[in-house]
């Protein structure tokens, strides 16, 4: 039985009193469910304190991302090990937006996936197609390249704490969001691509979120569809009875 995990992504917003007014609200609220894991995912000057405030509680906190390198002249960036040094516990790796605006491709992915196996985070590994690949009936090609590229050369064991976050581009901050069936058809190639990959065991254990302007009035159609694990939640995130009213959708 695979624990539902809904993460709230918080991108490039909020300041400091309104990101710690926004972690005591879903603490307080999360910590009274087991059935779902909640995350958070703040801006980097803000992990360190929501660290904090997170302690003692079953939240999750984790860092929108991460250089695949430990040290160096790389301006401007942040290495897994210093994510794990001020206490978060998982990271974002390949978000659309990063493939986007900052170029990532799936060789990078993979390399700042091996950073975070290496240091003990929990990745989230994010995959999906465009507008013009889906109206080109390219999505399973596209997530197949996406898969391959990202997780090449890992063993099952390696990659035992992954999570992938199924997030078709083209509902990201749109207002648009694939129907449930759209969403279970590409859930299931994830899982059965992971099974040739990695075994059957692997892929009925893997946990693959949904991610795509998730907001209350689609989370209970979409989440109770048992191929889909959680939600990786962007705007609704910032709101803590949007957010919290997602986690209750988890749990039914």
């Amino acid at each position: 039985m695979r624990t539902p995990f809904v993460a709230g992504n918080w991108k490039m917003n909020l300041d400091g009193a309104r990101a710690a007014a926004l972690v005591e609200s879903i603490r307080s609220a999360a910590t009274k469910t087991t059935a779902v894991e909640v995350g958070v995912f703040p801006p980097y000057p803000y992990l360190a304190d929501v660290v904090r405030r997170c302690e003692g509680s079953s939240v999750r906190v984790g860092a929108q991302n991460c250089h695949a390198q430990n040290s160096g002249a790389f301006t401007g960036e942040v290495a897994a090990p210093m994510v794990k040094d001020v206490g978060a516990t998982h990271v974002i790796l390949g978000h659309s937006e990063r493939r986007q605006f900052c170029g990532e491709d799936d060789a990078q992915v993979r390399a700042k996936l091996a950073a975070a196996l290496a240091h003990g985070l929990v990745p989230i590994v994010c995959i999906g197609e465009t507008l013009a690949e889906r109206q080109a009936q390219r999505t399973l090609d596209v997530i197949r390249r996406q898969l391959d590229g990202a997780l090449a050369g890992f063993s099952a064991a390696q990659l035992a704490p992954l999570v992938i976050a199924y997030e078709p581009v083209w509902a990201i901050g749109t207002g648009m969001n694939a129907t449930p069936a759209q969403a279970v058809e590409v859930h299931r190639f994830i899982r059965a691509s992971c099974a040739e990959r990695f075994g059957a065991a692997f892929a009925a254990a893997l946990r693959i979120q949904y991610g795509g302007s998730v907001k209350p009035e689609n989370a209970a159609e979409l989440l109770s569809e048992d191929e889909i694990d959680g939600a990786l939640v962007g705007g609704a995130s910032l709101d803590p009875r949007s957010f919290l009213s997602i986690v209750q959708a988890a749990t039914v």
